[in-house]
């Protein structure tokens, strides 16, 4: 009679087999893979590295293709109404839709490292067959690091586990091309209201303003910071209007460019006769606003597609080399820039 405490190892491993391993109830097991909080790290440890010896979500995996696949591909984004993401959102379902796949979103609250292994095991849990992460990855966990390795996975803020792909827009090109056409336009120098420290994005696109600046060797003035949201650049706005001498300002984002914009008209400052502002995204409001923006495009719908492609080509085959690749950014010039006055 077969000795039933050793595997077959002609089926795949199921949450029964991990348990055997790991020496707890499957019960457990499917707390500790849900992020359940009751949980002890110690025995979370124990059931993540019974997990990675069966190679229990790879085999899972590989018996929905033997079975009928998923069709799936899950997207971790966060919980906002900011337009970049609903629009990239919007991007990755388009594309993946005409790969014939559906779309399973989870959102997080925040950037935590928690919250987003939270959202990643959800998705994991319903066999999608590729994630795209479009949060950064400021800390990668281990088991971020493990859940990356069993589900293939695209990252497009430009942050990478050493097994994801990474597809990004270069976010220092596109401060670059707004501080130079500033500098182009005859100011002497270019102040900067930059996006949260916590983003990818927002620090590249300081460092791309800085490195401009550096460069040309002029005065760098001191970085504003803002969070996104047109009431942060409207709070930014208040200062910049306040100080004479500014006659050049770039903004991180669209949405904080017009609150700006609003507290520049409010103190009495013209854009562009005494201000010009350039932000970055090109949502569809920028083109309405009063004066209409400046901004340096990021094509949302083509950085969509670009991951959903290279997700494709790794689900494919997920022993492929994960490859970077990059979206240029353009500017689009419009009337909120003009240049300085003499």
């Amino acid at each position: 009679m077969k000795n039933q405490s050793v595997r077959d190892a002609s089926r795949p491993p199921g949450m029964a087999d991990v348990a055997r391993v790991a020496g707890v109830s499957a019960q457990t097991v499917s707390r500790a893979l849900a992020g359940h909080p009751n949980v002890q790290e110690k025995t979370r440890a124990k059931v993540l590295a019974a997990v990675d010896q069966l190679g229990y979500r790879k085999n899972n995996a590989a018996r929905m293709l033997s079975s009928g696949r998923s069709r799936t591909i899950g997207v971790v984004t966060l919980q906002t109404s900011f337009y970049s993401r609903t629009a990239l959102t919007l991007g990755i379902e388009r594309a993946a839709q005409e790969a014939g796949y559906a779309v399973s979103t989870a959102t997080t609250a925040s950037l935590d490292t928690s919250a987003i292994e939270a959202s990643m095991l959800r998705l994991a849990d319903q066999h999608v067959e590729g994630l795209v992460l479009a949060v950064p990855l400021i800390h990668v966990s281990r088991q971020i690091e493990q859940l990356t390795r069993a589900v293939p996975t695209i990252t497009i803020d430009g942050s990478r586990t050493p097994t994801t792909e990474v597809v990004a827009v270069d976010q220092s090109l596109a401060a670059r091309l707004a501080t130079r056409h500033l500098l182009d336009l005859g100011h002497e120098t270019v102040w900067h209201v930059a996006g949260p420290g916590e983003w990818l994005d927002a620090a590249s696109r300081a460092q791309g303003w800085r490195a401009v600046l550096e460069a040309e060797g002029r005065t760098v003035p001191p970085e504003l910071k803002g969070d996104w949201s047109p009431a942060s650049g409207y709070r930014n706005g208040l200062i910049l209007g306040r100080i004479p001498d500014v006659t050049a300002v770039f903004v991180a984002s669209d949405e904080m460019a017009f609150g700006v914009i609003r507290a520049l008209h409010e103190l009495g400052r013209r854009v562009p006769e005494d201000i010009s502002v350039v932000g970055v995204d090109d949502i569809a409001l920028a083109e309405y606003c009063s004066p209409s923006l400046t901004t340096v495009a990021q094509p949302f719908a083509e950085m969509g597609a670009l991951a959903v492609s290279h997700l494709m080509r790794y689900i494919a085959d997920p022993d492929a080399s994960p490859e970077p690749a990059s979206v240029e950014p353009t500017l689009v010039v419009r009337a909120s820039t003009a240049p300085a006055r003499r």
